[in-house]
């Protein structure tokens, strides 16, 4: 009995001992496998690249508001005063504005069809359609990249579920292998699950907050194009009424 004691007693010294696993963040990552490695790139090539995304439309996005603003009342004075041909010089000059590329596109086309007899076709209509693809490819440039943060939103969670599921069985594998049922056994597999789950999510909340954002920008700016057509079709129906 008593010898029974004392060599429970020297297991216990020895496992109090042992150095106890701490899951600070750079222990776990220190702890990290190979797999672990390897989705800890893939998610943080997913994170820089919808930094530089966020950062690249919101420069677009901030330059085509502040040069619109400038550009709206000038090419509206210029309009009251029935010359197109400053209109057109005005919004040549505001290359990031999506109003001036909408508004030159429907002048140039107005003006081509007053000048010339040779080109066919109702003078309103034909810059109606001038209108109308210029706000499409405007909205479709206002959109690049956006669907690129969607599915760094939608799949990032999902990369980082693939490392926690790695880490969960490398955690049950090193109990299955230890001889004693401790935390050590298990600490490389959960840090490796968690570090995994935190970091698939940290990259994919931003892209989802910031997808939204533009998206509903994108929508605005499509109205506001929308409107600019309207006003300019009702410029021309009214210039053509008076001559």
């Amino acid at each position: 009995m008593f010898y029974a004691l004392v060599c429970f007693g020297g297991q216990l010294f020895l496992l109090l001992q042992e150095e106890t696993p701490t899951f600070q963040l750079w222990d776990m990552l220190r702890r990290l496998s190979g797999v672990g490695i390897a989705v800890m790139i893939i998610l943080a090539i997913m994170s820089m690249y919808s930094i530089a995304v966020m950062i690249e439309r919101l420069l677009t996005f901030n330059a085509a508001k502040k040069q619109s603003r400038e550009f709206a009342p000038k090419v509206a004075a210029a309009l009251r005063k029935g010359n197109i041909d400053e209109a057109i010089s005005i919004s040549d000059k505001y290359k990031k504005s999506h109003l001036a590329m909408v508004v030159n596109s429907g002048l140039q086309e107005f003006q081509a069809h007053q000048l010339s007899t040779e080109i066919p076709g109702e003078t309103v209509d034909a810059a109606k359609r001038a209108l109308q693809r210029a706000v499409a490819v405007k909205t479709a440039e206002f959109k690049r990249g956006l669907s690129s943060l969607a599915t760094i939103g939608s799949t990032a969670p999902f990369v980082g579920l693939f490392g926690t599921v790695v880490g969960i069985v490398a955690a049950f594998q090193g109990l299955k292998e230890a001889e004693t049922a401790g935390i050590g056994a298990v600490a490389a597999g959960i840090s490796e699950a968690l570090v995994a789950t935190a970091f698939g999510i940290f990259v994919a909340v931003p892209a989802v907050w910031m997808f939204n954002y533009f998206t509903s920008r994108v929508d605005a700016f499509v109205v506001e194009m929308e409107n600019s057509s309207s006003e300019l079709i009702d410029y021309f129906l009214k210039q053509r009424g008076e001559k």
